[in-house]
């Protein structure tokens, strides 16, 4: 038996069964309450244009459930891991399959394969349905819950720079010279980088060069006046080539698409820091859910009478929330060019998995 990396084959059942029964439970609890926290605060927004009502409540939640479901799966791994593992302590199920010959390694087995085939339909459903979640729903804010422009690809929340001058958009439509920005705001800056007027326009057309304003107004901050103007280029710097550069968002594409991003940014010499953090964390973030039955190991073993099972039990959820506070912290780093993108991604990831075995070893093996 000790030779077998997996315990008998109705056993591995039996657990992986328990394991994903528990994983689903979990799962659906912290959906449903966060769903319903959010539309607390979320319905009184999505109500507001004329026309709105239970329909688009609806619409909102099926795009919010992807992404609920997306950030919290490894946390109901880990939930479930330590409930499924403090059940069979309790029942002295560790006990026994202890006394049978397996390896604490051998108990958590099947549980690692479950884990793992999670973590595959975690990726598999992070770039089918929760990438273009992330799309539709950003899109739907930017326009304050309004119909949303038709045209299929568009972007929100558009920051461009030209030079020391910032054009920011809620929304951006189309591609190359027939780039459309809607809800935009020319910040016009100093040297030292002090803004001394800014500009707002309703929307915002490629003049081939720079972006024609459609009724701007002009607010100067040494005056404080606010003065309508008749029209107004902004940006001759700034070209559609690079605007459908600057204007990419993540969250919203796929694995392939934002590896085809990055190799399009360091063509032009642009800086690729956040999306290599972001396309490295696309495969490390489901790999996470490996970690979890590793990190709450530790409160099946033990006796359950010594009266620590409980202490077990929060250390191993201890464990486990340090990897997703560590996981977000090198990520941010990432991003902000403090590490490098792979070890961004990849650190905690191998940090604590040496944690997991180091303690599951010295304490059971």
């Amino acid at each position: 038996m000790q030779l077998d990396f997996f315990p008998s084959r109705s056993l591995t059942l039996y657990l992986a069964k328990m394991f994903v029964v528990r994983i689903l439970a979990v799962l659906v609890m912290l959906v449903l309450v966060l769903m319903a926290l959010d539309l607390l605060s979320a319905t009184g927004r999505i109500l507001t244009p004329e026309g709105n009502g239970q329909g688009e409540i609806l619409k909102y939640v099926g795009l919010r459930i992807p992404q609920l479901i997306s950030r919290f799966l490894p946390y109901s791994v880990l939930l479930a891991t330590l409930i499924t593992l403090v059940t069979l302590n309790q029942n002295s199920e560790v006990v026994a399959m202890k006394a049978a010959g397996l390896s604490a390694h051998q108990v958590l087995a099947p549980l690692l394969l479950t884990a793992a085939v999670v973590a595959a339909l975690s990726f598999a459903f992070n770039e089918r349905v929760v990438t273009r979640a992330n799309t539709t729903l950003k899109a739907w804010d930017a326009v304050q819950y309004g119909p949303i422009p038709e045209d299929t690809g568009v972007r929100t929340n558009v920051y461009l720079t030209d030079g020391v001058n910032i054009l920011t958009a809620a929304t951006l439509v189309g591609s190359g010279a027939a780039i459309t920005l809607d809800d935009v705001t020319w910040y016009e800056r100093g040297p030292s980088g002090i803004i001394r007027e800014q500009i707002r326009a309703s929307s915002a057309r490629y003049a081939g060069p720079g972006w024609a304003l459609e009724n701007p107004v002009r607010f100067d901050v040494g005056s404080a006046e606010t003065e309508a103007i008749d029209e107004m280029v902004v940006g001759a710097a700034l070209t559609p080539e690079q605007i459908d550069l600057q204007s990419v968002d993540p969250d919203g594409l796929s694995f392939w698409e934002l590896s085809e991003t990055i190799d399009e940014f360091d063509a032009v010499g642009r800086r690729t820091s956040e999306m290599r953090a972001n396309w490295w964390h696309r495969i490390s973030g489901p790999l996470s859910s490996i970690l979890m039955p590793l990190l709450g190991s530790i409160a099946a073993f033990g006796l359950a009478r010594s009266g620590q099972l409980f202490v077990r039990a929060i250390i191993g959820m201890a464990l486990g929330f340090a990897y997703f506070v560590v996981d977000n912290a090198a990520l941010a780093m990432g991003s902000f060019g403090g590490y490098p993108p792979f070890l961004a991604a990849w650190a905690p990831f191998f940090l604590f998995l040496l944690v997991g075995e180091t303690v599951l070893i010295r304490t059971e093996e």
